[in-house]
C-alpha cells in the first residue's frame, strides 16, 4: 500500500501536480503548478476567481501587468486562478504558469454566472487579425513580434488577416472617469474573426490601431502613475465582441507610435516602453487559454460551482462576475489596497466580505479557505459564541 502511495505522488510529480476530480469524477483543469511541492500536491485546489477591472485606474492591475505579481501569489495559495488578461498582460513581458487560466472578461462573466465552463488544452493556434489601419511599419512590427513568439516559444500562430478596411477606434471617458471607447466598424471585425476560425484558428489575438494623444494631459498622468489607463475600455469592447460572437478565447493589443522618452516615468507602465508592440503577452496567454464549453459537456473540467473565493478591489465589487458568485454563496475577498475611481463596496451593496488590506494578506485568506480555516478564527479580538434560544418550551423539569 505504501508503494502504491509513493508511485501515485511520484505520477502526480511527472504531471506537475496531481489531478483533481469533479462531483461527479470528471477530471479538474487545476493540475497544480510547474514546480509543485508534498504540500500542494496533498491539499487540493481551492479554485479562486481574481477580478480587477480594466480601465477605472486601479492602483494595482490598472497599468501594464502590474497585476501579475499578485496573480501568481494567489495561484500559488489557491493552486488554482481563473482571471482575465489585462492582469496579465505585460506587453513584451509574461509569466506562463498552468495554474492560472487567461479568460476574457466577458467570458470570465458568463463563467462566474454558471452559463459557460473551462476546459484545458495542450496548445493553440492564434489567428492573427490586424487592423487596415494600421500603417506599414508598424504592422510589420506586429509580425516580427508573432514571429519572435514563434522561433522562440514555438508557438503556433497564423493565419494572419489584415481587416480590408480600418476598425475605427474612439476612445472616452465615462462620468465616473473610466475609460470608454467605441468601434465604427463592428462588423469588419467580426467578419474577419469569421474568416479566421474558418481557416482553423482556435483563438484570436487582435490588434487594432488607436488614436496617438502623446501630448494629452491624461497620458502624462497614466505615465506618471496617477491616470487611468484610456485604451483599456475600448480593448474590452474589441474583445467581448469577439468571443461572444465566435465562443473562442481572444484578446487585444492596440498598436500605437512609439511615445518620447520621460525619465519619471512610474514602474507600473515602465512594460509598455519596452518595445514597438504589446502583442508578446497576448499570444503566450491565448496560447493555453482553456476552452469555453457548454457546464454540460463532458470536457468541461471547472465551473462556477467550483469556486472556492473570489478577489476583487473594495471599491469595485458591482460587477457581474463578482455579484454571481456572491450569490452562489462564494466568500468574497475584497482588497481596500487597491483604489480605484469607483466607489461600489461591500457597504454600499450590502454584501458580506472578507477584507484584506493588500493582495498578500488575500492570499492569506485564499490559503485559510484551502485548508479549511475560518477567517475569523485568526483574528483578534476573537468574539464570544452566543447562545440563542431555539424558541421551544423548556420541558417539565417535574416530569
Amino acid at each position: 500500500m505504501l508503494l502504491g502511495l509513493f508511485v501515485w505522488l511520484g505520477f502526480g510529480l511527472w504531471l506537475g501536480g496531481l489531478p483533481g476530480l469533479s462531483q461527479d469524477g470528471r477530471p479538474k483543469l487545476c493540475f497544480g503548478s510547474h514546480a509543485p511541492n508534498l504540500l500542494a500536491m496533498l491539499t487540493p485546489p481551492l479554485p479562486t476567481l481574481l477580478v480587477i477591472p480594466t480601465g477605472v485606474g486601479c492602483a494595482v492591475g490598472g497599468y501594464a501587468g502590474d497585476g501579475l505579481p499578485a496573480a501568481r501569489l494567489l495561484a500559488a495559495a489557491s493552486g488554482c486562478l481563473v482571471t482575465h488578461p489585462n492582469v496579465l498582460n505585460g506587453a513584451a513581458l509574461y509569466w506562463s504558469d498552468r495554474r492560472i487560466h487567461y479568460v476574457e472578461g466577458w467570458a470570465l462573466d458568463r463563467f462566474a454566472c454558471g452559463e459557460l465552463a473551462l476546459a484545458p488544452v495542450a496548445g493553440r493556434r492564434v489567428g492573427l487579425l490586424l487592423d487596415g489601419g494600421i500603417e506599414p511599419e508598424l504592422r510589420a512590427r506586429q509580425l516580427q513580434a508573432a514571429e519572435a513568439c514563434r522561433a522562440t516559444l514555438g508557438l503556433a500562430i497564423g493565419p494572419v488577416l489584415v481587416t480590408d478596411v480600418p476598425l475605427g477606434v474612439g476612445l472616452s471617458l465615462g462620468p465616473s472617469g473610466s475609460s470608454w471607447g467605441t468601434l465604427e466598424r463592428p462588423d469588419v471585425l467580426l467578419r474577419a474573426g469569421e474568416k479566421l476560425v474558418a481557416a482553423g484558428v482556435t483563438a484570436i489575438a487582435v490588434v487594432a490601431r488607436f488614436p496617438d494623444d502623446a501630448g494629452s494631459d491624461a497620458l502624462a498622468a497614466y505615465r506618471h502613475g496617477a491616470g487611468v489607463d484610456a485604451l483599456a475600455g475600448a480593448e474590452a469592447v474589441i474583445s467581448h465582441l469577439l468571443v461572444q460572437h465566435l465562443g473562442i478565447p481572444c484578446a487585444h493589443a492596440p498598436a500605437l507610435a512609439p511615445l518620447p522618452f520621460d525619465p519619471l516615468l512610474d514602474p507600473r507602465a515602465a512594460a509598455e516602453e519596452l518595445g514597438h508592440t504589446f502583442l508578446p503577452c497576448v499570444l503566450v496567454g491565448l496560447s493555453r487559454a482553456p476552452d469555453l464549453v457548454d457546464p454540460q459537456d463532458r470536457r468541461a473540467a471547472l465551473g462556477a460551482e467550483d469556486l472556492g473565493a473570489v478577489v476583487a478591489p473594495a471599491g469595485a465589487l458591482g460587477g457581474e462576475a463578482v455579484l454571481a458568485s456572491v450569490e452562489r454563496g462564494v466568500p468574497l475577498i475584497a482588497v481596500s489596497g487597491n483604489p480605484c475611481v469607483l466607489k461600489v463596496d461591500g457597504a454600499a451593496l450590502g454584501l458580506p466580505v472578507l477584507p484584506a488590506s493588500t493582495y498578500g494578506e488575500a492570499a492569506g485568506l485564499v490559503l485559510a479557505l484551502r485548508e479549511g480555516l475560518d477567517p475569523g478564527a485568526i483574528v483578534r479580538p476573537l468574539g464570544m459564541l452566543g447562545a440563542e434560544s431555539s424558541g421551544l418550551p423548556s420541558p417539565d423539569p417535574r416530569k
